[in-house]
């Protein structure tokens, strides 16, 4: 590439990023609102503007995205990944997470169908209470999402049959058709709590206005889907 080529390149990059700044901060007020208060909206913005300045520098629009795909996924990656460095969670949070997916495991193995609430606080050895209280602490403090099964958000309205080319490829289509699979055998109320939060984009609030259950209530129920995907995904090693 000669001067004059990267001058170009240079000028298209500033013109996308200029342009695309106000996605950046739509973005980060749509994840704000799923995040404890803890998270700074100009930290999301921050991020996001790397996200975007990487995706203006590394967009190649022959292949088919628009640019305003390809840099959505690439601020809202960024906006995590920060999210995930600046870990706010304790210890014993993400001890409990880990234990609730292995009872779950364990209960849904041994009995061959969904693991109850009551079976899966029982096995744990704790009240019912207890253990509704974990998946709200696990759920206010986002350490356990569809991003964090390897996945976007659009895992769950995804076609039931995806194509990869290349080891890596496949092997991201499988877990994904794995994944989407999986979801789709969850609980009925499970279910569509997952598909209203991550493909309708209501939050909580609103899906317990249409569910009539408290916002409370649909963050344990949201936080209990992903711990049963973990379980029935952990040979994917996650």
């Amino acid at each position: 590439m000669n001067k004059a080529q990267a001058y170009l390149r240079h000028q298209d990059s500033y013109v996308l990023v200029e342009r695309h700044a106000p996605l950046v901060k739509r973005i980060a007020q749509h994840l704000l609102a799923r995040l404890p208060s803890s998270v700074l909206l100009d930290d999301l913005i921050q991020a996001g503007m790397i996200g975007l300045l990487e995706a203006s520098r590394n967009f190649d629009g022959s292949k088919g995205a628009s640019f305003e795909t390809y840099a959505g996924i690439r601020i809202r990656g960024s906006m995590l990944d920060e999210i995930r460095r600046g870990d706010w969670v304790p210890r014993s949070v993400h001890r409990n997470s880990r234990t609730i997916a292995e009872a779950i495991e364990n209960i849904e193995q041994t009995h061959g169908r969904d693991a109850r609430d009551t079976e899966v606080a029982a096995h744990m050895g704790i009240p019912l209470h207890e253990y509704h209280a974990m998946l709200q602490d696990v759920s206010c403090g986002k350490i356990i999402g569809i991003e964090d099964l390897g996945v976007s958000e659009d895992v769950i309205s995804a076609p039931d049959h995806v194509n990869g080319s290349g080891f890596d490829d496949l092997a991201a289509a499988r877990f994904q058709s794995d994944l989407a699979e999986h979801i789709k055998r969850l609980p009925e109320r499970e279910a569509l709590v997952l598909s209203l939060y991550y493909d309708e984009e209501l939050n909580l609030r609103e899906i317990g206005e249409v569910l009539s259950v408290s916002e409370s209530r649909v963050s344990q129920i949201h936080s209990q889907a992903m711990h049963r995907l973990r379980a029935r995904l952990r040979d994917w090693h996650l």
